[in-house]
């Protein structure tokens, strides 16, 4: 592994700075080579972190050997992918705010496949949302697409499921070590094995509620589109459509009844502008693309 990758691994475990931080170092020191050097007062003026958050970095720094910790995760089959990698999801480095790294573990070819769409929606679909994801997902995988979405419970865990039989990525909002929901266990192996999962939060990270829409800006910038099936006006799916919005992706929802709560967000988003989705055909029509 290069040296620069396994800097980026001790700066993605250190605490105290955050992705912004670690931005700002690159862009000041592109090899990386002064992470070591800097001193107290340097990190407060140069990247204006806290006394305490400065001291915790440094502590971090000394402790953290990434080589133990790459030789870990290879015993795991997990994969540090920093942005410059070949393997690194193309669109996502368009977009702005990318990760510096994600981990990946099984099948990392599939971050090259160029047809790419998101999928989301609701936690508790409704009767119908089953039906409906089989019907749109089945032929996309079917004709090439690859399925990307956040493995959560609901609409999420339904297209995988549908595309273990062609490609599917998921996302996590935890490290490949912690994979979240536990009802998705299962899901979670059969994804590593024939499939693949992707996460830009070190392998031992938990599943903690802010990390789940942030990393919803991977979903849908990895992607050309995002699908909406099922949403409320208020959810993390249209969190995903409106980040999709700001990066320049299109935007799909498919329409429900106005009595139905899954269906206000939904609807909404068609109102705002969505391309509203009868079939699979339309999602491919409108990004153009080959069947």
């Amino acid at each position: 592994m290069d040296p620069l990758t396994l800097k980026l691994v001790l700066l993605n475990h250190c605490r105290g700075i955050g992705r912004r931080t670690v931005w700002q170092m690159i862009r000041i020191d592109p090899d990386l080579n002064r992470i070591h050097a800097y001193s107290l007062n340097e990190l407060q003026s140069l990247f204006r972190l806290s006394s305490a958050k400065a001291r915790l970095f440094i502590e971090d720094r000394h402790a953290i050997n990434p080589r133990n910790l790459v030789e870990l995760y290879q015993d795991e089959q997990i994969t540090p992918i920093p942005f410059y990698h070949p393997h690194y999801p193309r669109l996502l480095k368009n977009v702005y705010d990318l990760p510096y790294l994600i981990y990946g573990k099984g099948n990392l070819s599939l971050l090259n496949e160029k047809k790419l769409l998101s999928v989301v929606g609701t936690r508790h679909p409704s009767s119908e949302a089953g039906r409906i994801t089989k019907q749109i997902i089945e032929p996309l995988n079917q004709h090439g697409w690859t399925i990307v979405s956040g493995m959560a419970m609901g609409i999420d865990g339904m297209a995988h499921r549908l595309a273990l039989g062609g490609r599917t990525i998921a996302v996590l909002g935890s490290g490949l070590q912690c994979p979240y929901p536990h009802q998705h266990h299962g899901l979670y192996q059969q994804l590593c094995q024939a499939q693949l999962v992707i996460s830009e939060y070190p392998p031992s990270a938990l599943p903690e509620r802010w990390r789940f829409p942030e990393r919803n800006r991977i979903i849908s910038g990895m992607t050309l589109g995002t699908l909406v099936v099922e949403a409320k006006e208020r959810s993390g799916s249209l969190i995903t459509a409106d980040q999709a919005l700001e990066q320049g992706r299109e935007v799909f929802a498919i329409p429900g009844s106005i009595l139905k709560g899954t269906s206000s967000g939904t609807n909404r988003l068609i109102q705002q502008g969505a391309k509203l989705v009868c079939d699979w055909q339309d999602i491919v029509q409108e990004l153009n693309l080959v069947q």
